[in-house]
């Protein structure tokens, strides 16, 4: 065979077995995150959240429309695996193109010895980023990064093949090829842009003689590019399209989206005219140029299935993209708000005023009525930067606190420039980047989300002093990290390989190793400085950066050459480059796959949708579930969605309930879920005046009584001035009256509808009253508090968590059931010490949930891996179950409460997930405890003695690992995770294990 035909064979022969390992890997159904939204999203053809992937939904839906509903998230996981595997394809066929030229003139056919170091290299390099941790990760799960890699990939192979047949007639349909790739890849991710500085580099080394002015334009061209297409390109079709919208509908009274109609005539007639007289004058570039402004936007119009799909108001509708307004909005991502590049304030600046920057407008019968408008804080110029990193003054996402933390700002301590530049490099570089690359590259030290210390989620090499250097004695590590399945060390060998790779391109081929790493900065450093991240952020962001570790992959691949050289220098044996691709591939691939198996092996796990299943089981028929974050959502809508769990439960997540478009969503039915009343009108939510509602004794309202919450919402958005306050700016904005609220309660209607327990019924209070915890409402509070007023208890509410209504002070009227925590009419009794007693529990409807509806993710079988957010899920089923054994076990019923710790051993394997583990704050140690806790009032004094003695050797190994750090590795944390082990849970549990010694319940009712 020729060096084309084996190359051919050998790159679907690498990508058969990617394929192989990531459809025996992935996910048995929707994992965590947005999997469960954009699968839901792919079932129905629905709008997931901003900016949307339109095309990966259509494809998703051609992968799973023929699937029953309980195998659609397989089919999902099929199209991520089979993308992966073919992004490997194309890898291998990068890797081979860069080395033959490396070893061959132009042209020349490579012998028998150079064809199998060529392909060697192909083969090492492809499978090491198969292995790559952040990678594999992705290709397991219905998410959009297994699909976006695959247009990278595309796209940078095609821009290889048009340099390989440049000199032939219609090589640049390539360069047309590439353009409409990039518009369909808009439809999946925008990183596939990131790729255009480098293919235009490509380019111009291959069409002009290379000179340094000449380099620096062609960068400086391709930068533009990407900029115009980022900006011009995706995001002002839609503004445009928005105003002449307005225009059309307002004034000429014509129908809704005739807007964008006439956008796609008037684009239609420009490229026309273009093509017209490029033609004519024969601008051969021009016409070019056309033809791939022309086909990247086909590849773009996916995003008109965004606006028809909204109109048909399905049940997941992700900012109301109906109109070209709404799109704008969609594509500019503009709910997560904007965050300064080159020049902003410090997270420390406090607004002087705020500057109104665009209308807001919204459907409105026949039209667009004007809802507002957009603003844009103003700062003092002495709190503003250039190249501001340290600027978001958000308290609630703990953003300001982590830039605290981090630089060692006290409160209320501005940060200087010197601060500033050290969170770049200090965080942003080194620890949500560099961090992530040696994952890949060097090892990993645990699962456990890293927040900067030397304990949690570092890089690790397996080098035992190059790793207690950097981390302190690591042979002093609890067991329970030690023995972590995301604990993987390849000392340094993939690392090693690429720089060999990186050093020999660069000396062989200087344009071709500037192409890569330029693809390898955009992709990496280039998002680091443009996302701009504030500290707290709430999941590991590896899988940002796969694009830069692709190109890394590449220069492991020329590493293999590398080696090949240095051995052929020292040796004329004619297998050379056999032994050099055998090293090589058992030095990397080998050991990579090896270590990192038993973590990526999803193919058994289930525990996203076993407990969103528990979660929706928990409730009432026809109830309303608030959540809270990603995880207590996207599982749900997926359950719910796709294989029709519950579909009466509304799912309302708490978060979103910000944006009017999802308050006024809850208007409308979803499945079996009736519409869910509220108070204040459409209008009124479109308002921006109550954004936020501040709180004022404005003297009229007596502050000693309370009031009627549904009344006081009515205050709140009533338009009469004389029940507004006029700011110093001269505007009218509503204003909170009282603090102190009640909720109406009918008790008759409340018993009859199996409220509380027949135990509880003399808690049941009339009215329900609370005071808020706070000086204001957000919006998505004051919507909240709208929903519990107007349901007039005719509907169960529940939260998935008592953080929700927390701050609304109504956490006082919360009830244990099942997964979820139910709004009552009947407050949680004091206890003996005067404070507030645990939640109590409906113990009946608890234990029929947790004996018959409980779902618990595989976790019995052997050998599976749950990370770190899969184990808090595994959690709280846990916690749920030792509650409840322990609300048994105090009411006299012991063989129950052992019979419901009994199931949940059997179904959670202590293997799999052990009740004794290092955490972050001893957080799963703790709940360790009340679990022993449990056992010992059920009378299993023996398991109960089993957990007490692994959490006590637990944080005995803590202890020690601690106390072997030197000062300048022992963070705040750490000391705190020490004071917790040492001063509480070891004292605990060997006090509890005395006390029930000598059978004292009281004491150990005391003690818990």
């Amino acid at each position: 065979m020729n060096f084309n035909k084996l190359n051919t064979l050998l790159g679907w022969g690498v990508c058969l077995i990617a394929c192989t390992v990531y459809l025996s890997t992935m996910e048995a159904t929707a994992s965590l995150w947005d999997c469960g939204e954009f699968i839901a999203a792919a079932w129905k053809l629905q709008i997931p959240h901003p900016p949307g992937a339109p095309l990966f939904l259509l494809i998703g839906r051609l992968f799973t429309m023929w699937l029953p509903p309980s195998q659609v998230s397989l089919g999902m996981n099929i199209l991520s695996a089979l993308a992966s595997g073919f992004t490997i394809l194309f890898l291998c066929w990068t890797i081979t193109h860069f080395a033959r030229k490396l070893l061959l003139p132009k042209g020349m056919l490579p012998d028998g010895e150079r064809t199998i170091a060529i392909l060697g290299a192909g083969v090492v390099g492809a499978l090491a980023y198969t292995f790559s941790d952040s990678f594999w990760f992705s290709a397991v799960e219905g998410e959009v990064y297994a699909l976006s890699s695959l247009f990278t990939a595309v796209v940078f192979w095609a821009i290889l093949k048009w340099e390989e047949q440049a000199d032939q007639p219609f090589a640049d349909r390539w360069l047309v090829l590439i353009a409409f790739i990039m518009g369909l890849s808009i439809g999946v991710h925008l990183l596939n842009l990131l790729t255009i500085p480098a293919i235009v580099m490509v380019y111009y080394f291959r069409r002009y003689k290379p000179t340094v002015k000449g380099g620096i334009m062609a960068f400086l061209v391709g930068c533009a590019i990407t900029g115009i297409i980022q900006t011009g390109l995706i995001q002002y079709p839609a503004k445009i399209a928005s105003v002449l919208e307005v225009w059309l509908v307002n004034s000429f009274h014509l129908p809704f989206n005739s807007g964008v109609v006439l956008f796609i005539v008037l684009i239609s007639v420009v490229l026309w005219a273009g093509f017209r007289w490029a033609n004519r004058k024969r601008y051969y570039h021009v016409r070019l140029a056309l033809y791939c402004t022309t086909f990247l936007l086909i590849g773009y119009s996916t995003y008109i299935t965004t606006l028809i799909r909204s109109n048909a108001n399905p049940g997941l509708d992700m900012y109301n993209v109906d109109n070209p307004m709404a799109l704008k909005g969609y594509l500019g991502r503009e709910q997560y708000g904007d965050f300064p590049l080159v020049y902003g304030q410090t997270f420390t600046a406090k607004p002087v005023d705020y500057e109104k920057i665009q209308p807001m407008y919204v459907r409105e019968g026949d039209h667009y009525a004007l809802a507002g408008h957009q603003y844009k804080a103003v700062y003092d110029h002495k709190d503003m930067m250039l190249f501001p990193r340290v600027w978001d003054s958000d308290t609630q996402q703990g953003h300001a606190n982590a830039y605290r933390q981090w630089l060692g700002l006290a409160e209320g301590q501005a940060p200087t420039f010197a601060d500033n530049l050290r969170y770049f490099f200090t965080y942003q570089l080194n620890f949500m980047y560099l961090r992530y690359f040696f994952w890949n590259f060097a090892g990993k030290q645990n699962d456990i989300q890293g927040n900067g210390n030397v304990r949690d989620s570092n890089w690790i090499s397996g080098i035992p002093f190059i790793d207690n250097l950097l981390y302190g004695d690591q042979s002093t590590m609890p067991d329970s990290l030690l023995h972590n399945k995301a604990h993987n060390t390849l000392f340094f060998l993939p690392f090693i390989l690429g720089i060999l790779g990186l050093l020999y391109h660069y000396r062989g081929h200087r344009g071709d190793s500037l192409v890569v790493g330029l693809l390898f900065f955009f992709t990496g450093v280039a998002i680091v400085l443009y996302i701009n991240q504030p500290g707290a952020q709430p999941r590991e962001r590896d899988y940002a950066y796969v694009g830069s570790f692709y190109a890394f992959a590449i220069w492991i691949g020329l590493g293999t050459l590398a080696v090949y050289q240095w051995m052929k220098k020292r040796s004329k044996l004619a297998y050379t480059p056999v032994v050099a691709t055998v090293l090589c591939m058992l030095a990397v691939p080998v050991l990579m796959a090896s270590q990192e198996w038993d973590d990526h092996d999803r193919s058994n796990k289930v525990i996203a949708r076993d407990a969103a299943k528990s979660f929706l089981e928990s409730c009432a028929p026809n109830a309303i579930l608030f959540t809270l974050g990603d995880n207590e959502t996207y599982p749900l809508w997926y359950a719910q969605e796709v294989e029709g769990v519950r579909p009466d439960v509304r799912i309302i997540h708490s978060g979103l309930l910000a944006a009017e478009w999802y308050i006024n969503q809850q208007r409308q039915r979803i499945n079996q879920s009736a519409p869910v009343p509220l108070t204040l009108s459409a209008s009124q939510y479109n308002s921006d005046q109550r954004n936020y509602v501040l709180y004022h004794d404005a003297g009229i309202f007596p502050q000693d009584k309370a009031y009627n919450l549904r009344e006081v919402i009515q205050f709140v958005g009533t338009d009469d001035p004389r029940m507004q306050l006029t700011t110093t700016r001269g505007d009218q904005v509503n204003f909170l009256p009282s603090k102190q609220l009640f909720v109406p309660v009918d008790k008759q209607q409340v018993m009859q509808q199996d409220v509380v327990s027949v135990a509880d019924k003399d808690r049941i209070v009339s009215p329900v009253t609370f005071q808020l915890k706070k000086d204001g409402l957000l919006k998505n509070e004051l919507a909240l508090l709208d929903i519990i007023a107007s349901n007039d208890w005719k509907r169960p509410i529940y939260v998935t968590t008592p953080a929700i209504v927390q701050g609304l002070g109504l956490d006082n009227y919360l009830q244990s059931e099942g997964l979820t925590f139910r709004l009552v009419p009947a407050a949680i009794p004091a206890a003996a010490d005067g404070q507030r007693a645990e939640i109590p529990i409906y113990t009946e409807k608890t234990y029929k949930a947790v004996m018959q509806k409980f779902a618990f993710g595989n976790a019995d079988k052997k050998g599976i891996y749950f990370d770190e957010p899969n184990r808090v899920m595994l959690q709280r089923l846990r916690d749920t179950c030792t509650r409840l054994a322990i609300d048994l076990a105090e009411k006299g019923d012991k063989a129950k409460a052992k019979e419901v710790l009994d199931t949940m051993d059997r179904h959670i394997s202590e293997a799999n997930f052990p009740y004794a583990m290092t955490s972050q704050g001893n957080f799963h140690n703790i709940a360790g405890m009340q679990t022993a806790y449990a056992y010992y009032l059920a009378g299993d004094t023996e398991k109960a003695k089993d957990i007490s003695d692994k959490i006590i050797k637990d944080c005995t190994q803590q202890i020690r690992y601690i106390q072997s750090l030197p000062a300048d590795k022992l963070s705040g944390d750490l000391q705190a995770d020490y004071d917790r082990a040492a001063q509480f849970i070891i004292p605990q549990l060997q006090k509890m294990k005395e006390t029930f010694a000598t059978a004292n319940q009281v004491e150990l009712h005391k003690l818990n």
